[in-house]
């Protein structure tokens, strides 16, 4: 478990990143956020200095920004969160000494209380003081906490059931902070109104307006029939517990900041499953997992930030509007469920995220980071979307299922290992909604596996750059779409690239490019299943791939391509040891001859020009 800060919320300076977001968020799209470096900038925005040393950051950040991709999606979950409101909670938050503590008994309407600080008037049970309360029994009235003293109040449910219809079941109308502590091998359950004022104040079963924290090893049952099941309009921190939401409305909301630090939750809800919706303040509004598992089924999107959404740890399974196969996609007149939703940056560097979504997987306004967490996507329009940037520099990232797998307006993949299957696009690089972006696709490192129907890497207006990693495209088997599709075209000086597909528009690399290729057109087409083998002059094997649909074009390149050199594909034979997807160290080769092409005599101009020479084939792109 992470230690969480005791800090006050207001202690810490705010960074110039996020100031965007509340002053200017148009604005700061259009310049891209591409100079303010979250790892380095600290300065209070009030000091001239700090602002100079910041404007000098911006621009020299901006400078290189063109050539590495470097901008805010590069960003770790601790440079997010250090930019980000501290949390309130405290590692000893479930401790509590039953010497000290005011008992509850609740019984069906009524109540009895010993001890300070509480009283009965009614139904109800009124809690006016700080301190330690311990509640038991049956209840169908509510507890109200209202209490303007400096500390906690602490509510330990030691075996509660409480089922109301006069509004929410916990009501912590005020409070210096609140401590919801689920009793060792207890069982409890809240279930609140039917429906609320529009202006409600309370409008959950469990309901806080102060910062809430819920703790402790005993199960909890929610269940928020008029509008959502625990909500805070301050922070919510959930340490520990077996806890179980059903709403009509929002699962579980935490106004500044919803953070799940451990236990074990299930949400079922038909609004959002988590959420964190504090439109502002720029270092809030931001959901947290960083242990414990998460089930959320939802109606509408799984979780939804208004600015970040960061996973350090944890088990976090979603299921948005059915799912990728419910057909409640991006057609949806809200723009559709998605399964992670922020309204400035994802990053996924810890735990494990399985999303199936009618809409987008993973969607953020600006940037998506995938920075080490195991990620599983299925959705029915994108698997990743980011305005502006995404960024992949480690973790197992896969998208089962999607139309478009990866989409942003710039995409880097610098490490982990990506596959990714689409009925469109694999990678799809295009311009956003609001602003600009570099319209480029850098590849550095890692591994990139594409299985796409429409081109496999697409990028409009702009360049593919390759200088590491290993890519392997099975792109369309139709002649409207390429496995390779770049406006600017593409250059490649380091790393492994096999694009196989049709013939129609295929393209590749700049023959001016440090690194050779060499492209095979096939006379007909090869089939599925088929073992091929590129071998050089001399008759050695230079690599070996299985193809899993019909290819009509090839294009290899890795640094044991020359320029100038004869190559031949031939089918027939076997693979060696499976490298990435169908490409594997060189086999047997075959002895069926099925193309034959030149290293450096490919299709490879700018929007699909013709490259000349044998081997070039392909066709005009529009």
């Amino acid at each position: 478990m992470n230690t969480p800060s005791a800090a006050p919320r207001d202690s810490r300076s705010r960074r110039p990143r996020r100031l965007w977001l509340v002053a200017a968020p148009a604005l700061a799209l259009a310049l891209t956020l591409a100079g303010c470096s979250a790892a380095t900038t600290a300065a209070t925005p009030s000091t001239t200095a700090a602002a100079e040393a910041a404007d000098a950051e911006a621009s020299t950040t901006q400078a290189s920004s063109s050539l590495t991709g470097a901008t805010d999606a590069t960003q770790t979950a601790a440079d997010v969160l250090a930019a980000n409101q501290e949390t309130h909670d405290k590692t000893d938050d479930d401790e509590w000494d039953a010497a000290d503590a005011t008992t509850i008994e609740l019984s069906g309407s009524s109540a009895s209380v010993t001890g300070d600080g509480a009283a009965v008037d009614g139904a109800t049970v009124l809690i006016s003081q700080p301190g330690t309360y311990v509640l038991s029994g049956d209840y169908s009235g509510q507890v109200i906490v209202s209490s303007d003293a400096d500390g906690q109040v602490r509510l330990v449910l030691d075996g509660v059931d409480i089922d109301t219809d006069a509004g929410a079941a916990i009501d912590v109308q005020a409070a210096d902070e609140a401590v919801v502590i689920l009793a060792d091998g207890s069982a409890n359950s809240l279930s609140d109104a039917s429906s609320y004022a529009d202006d409600a104040d309370a409008n959950a079963a469990l309901s806080s307006a102060a910062d809430l924290t819920i703790t402790g090893t005993g199960s909890l049952t929610v269940t928020g029939n008029g509008n959502d099941g625990i909500a805070s309009s301050d922070g919510l921190v959930i340490q520990s517990g077996t806890i179980s939401v059903t709403a009509a409305d929002d699962g579980i909301r935490g106004k500044d900041y919803l953070v799940i630090r451990g236990g074990a939750l299930t949400v079922d809800a038909g609004g959002d499953g988590l959420k964190s919706d504090n439109e502002e303040a720029a270092e809030r509004g931001f959901v947290l997992v960083a242990g414990g598992t998460v089930d959320v089924t939802s109606g509408d999107d799984g979780i939804d930030a208004y600015t970040d959404v960061v996973t350090t740890g944890g088990t976090v399974s979603i299921v948005a509007a059915g799912g990728a196969g419910s057909g409640a996609g991006s057609g949806a007149t809200d723009g559709g469920a998605k399964g992670v939703s922020a309204g400035v940056i994802a990053v996924f560097e810890g735990g494990e995220v399985t999303v199936d979504a009618a809409d987008d997987a993973v969607n953020a306004s600006a940037y998506v980071h995938l920075a080490g967490a195991t990620v599983t996507l299925a959705t029915g329009d994108d698997g990743v979307h980011a305005d502006l940037q995404l960024v992949i520099s480690a973790g197992q990232n896969t998208v089962t299922r999607s139309v478009e797998a990866l989409e942003g307006g710039q995409i880097t993949v610098s490490g982990g290992d990506t596959a990714v299957t689409a009925s469109d696009d694999g990678t799809n690089v295009t311009a956003p909604d609001t602003g600009t972006a570099e319209m480029t696709m850098l590849i550095s490192g890692g591994t990139l596996l594409v299985d796409a129907d429409g081109d496999g890497l697409d990028v409009n207006q702009g360049a593919i750059t390759q200088t590491g990693g290993t890519v392997v495209v099975s792109g369309p088997t139709n002649n409207g779409n390429g496995a390779l599709d770049a406006d600017g075209g593409m250059t490649i000086s380091g790393g492994v690239l096999l694009a196989a597909g049709s013939s129609g528009m295929a393209v590749a690399p700049s023959a001016d490019s440090d690194q050779a290729t060499v492209q095979f057109t096939v006379s007909g087409s090869v089939a599925a299943g088929t073992v091929l083998t590129v071998v050089d002059e001399s008759g050695e094997a230079v690599a070996s791939f299985t193809t899993d649909k019909q290819v009509q074009s090839v294009v290899y390149s890795s640094g044991d391509i020359v320029n100038g050199e004869s190559y031949t594909l031939v089918s027939g034979g076997s693979v060696g040891a499976e490298v990435l997807g169908g490409l594997a160290e060189p086999g047997s080769a075959g002895s069926t001859t099925v193309a034959t092409g030149v290293a450096g005599e490919q299709t490879s101009s700018e929007m699909g020009g013709m490259g000349g020479g044998p081997g070039g084939g392909g066709g005009q792109r529009p």
